[in-house]
């Protein structure tokens, strides 16, 4: 094997192991930063003025683990997806877990988006629910044994506390059905908001 050759092998090795490191990452993104890579590998081997096989150690070492850089492109990658992908809280739901898995924007992201997507669920569930089971379905008001008034969403699985009064009434299931859309929609396009800004202002943990 000629010296040209082992270090071209050796290049491949270092962008193989990063191609494996980006599998999830739209194909398209991996493949101009694969490309670019190698272009960039090759440039700096060339200003080096000798195509060694330590002189591509050299570079390679200067590039960083190639696990490590697969992560950071990753993570730098997830706020374009959010972007793209909004309109479906499962895919954002996704994206968001793959997010927080590297940093700790991404879990606070994540659970903000969760906490807000099941609201929004309980409060269709609810509006569909309240035909079929009238008198325990229902947001009510009760006092508890020490007399604070209390809110408790009710969806038909058991009894309204005893003493409760029921708040909405039918009006539960208009009211319902457009806060659940009006939250999720809201929801969406918040998430693509902060992304769009976290992308920007590249902050990251």
């Amino acid at each position: 094997m000629t010296v040209a050759n082992e270090v071209q092998k050796r290049i491949e090795e270092y962008l193989d192991t990063l191609r494996a490191r980006l599998r999830g990452v739209k194909k398209q993104n991996a493949r101009e930063f694969i490309e670019e890579l190698r272009g960039h590998i090759q440039d700096r081997i060339s200003a080096a003025g000798e195509m060694t096989p330590a002189a591509v150690e050299k570079v390679l070492a200067a590039l960083g683990d190639p696990n490590e850089l697969a992560n950071e492109f990753r993570t730098n990658a997830l706020p374009d997806e959010t972007e793209e992908h909004t309109k479906s809280p499962i895919r954002i739901l996704s994206i968001l877990f793959r997010w927080a898995s590297f940093n700790f924007t991404g879990l606070f992201m994540l659970v903000g988006a969760l906490a807000a997507y099941l609201v929004g669920g309980l409060l269709l569930i609810g509006a569909t629910l309240k035909p079929f089971n009238p008198h325990t379905v229902g947001l009510w008001a009760f006092h508890d044994e020490t007399g604070d008034l209390n809110l408790s969403l009710r969806l038909g699985t058991a009894d309204p506390p005893a003493g409760a009064h029921e708040l909405l009434g039918w009006w539960i299931v208009p009211i319902g059905l457009l806060a659940a859309v009006g939250l999720v929609f809201t929801t969406s396009r918040l998430t693509r908001w902060s992304a769009r800004k976290i992308k920007r202002s590249n902050v990251f943990a």
